[in-house]
């Protein structure tokens, strides 16, 4: 990685927008790089659009905000709408094309964007894994698409973050890691 990526991951609140980025984060500095997280609540607790603004980088990171993002990750059709802004032709636009309504949403930055990615992360869920783990699905794809971090620190970091969980019941690490692995394997670039 050569250069500071800048990653916006949004979701309905609850589907676990901040715990990927600050996984992910976590990852990122325990590999040595410089990372800033910033989360951004609706004024909804659970049901308002939850927006994680992430910037990752080999050196210093100079701005606190950023106007367009390397890649976008939206979760739902009001997660569409309100990263739009963030999108230009040097942005990865991935979204869940499991979601009602998503596709059309994002029918208008096909001309916009750099590439635009849709994965069944829902589906698959439901179909293949547990929906507990939707957004460890999630956070393999932000991986898959930037490189970032490896999948060996995103497990470490899962571990940190989740090992006390993992204590009581070892299948949710091997459920966890499977959905992180998956995640990864939906990207192709």
């Amino acid at each position: 990685m050569s250069k500071t990526v800048k990653i916006a991951i949004a979701g309905e609140g609850g589907q676990g927008v901040q715990a990927i980025a600050k996984i992910l984060t976590e990852a990122a500095y325990g590999e040595g790089k410089e990372v800033l997280y910033i989360p951004n609540f609706g004024v909804e607790q659970r049901g308002g659009v939850s927006v994680a603004f992430v910037q990752i980088s080999p050196e210093k990171i100079s701005a606190l905000k950023f106007q367009k993002a390397d890649t976008v990750i939206a979760l739902s059709a009001r997660a569409v709408r309100r990263t739009m802004q963030y999108v230009d032709e040097n942005s990865i636009f991935i979204y869940d094309s499991s979601i009602e309504g998503v596709a059309e949403e994002v029918a208008e930055l096909q001309n916009t964007a750099k590439k635009v990615l849709s994965i069944p992360a829902l589906q698959i869920v439901s179909e293949e894994l547990h929906p507990r783990v939707f957004n460890m699905l999630i956070m393999g794809a932000v991986i898959g698409a930037t490189k970032v971090v490896s999948l060996d620190g995103a497990y470490a970091a899962l571990e940190h973050n989740l090992g006390a969980k993992f204590q009581k019941d070892p299948s949710l690490r091997d459920m966890n890691r499977n959905a992180i692995q998956r995640g990864y394997d939906l990207i192709e670039l």
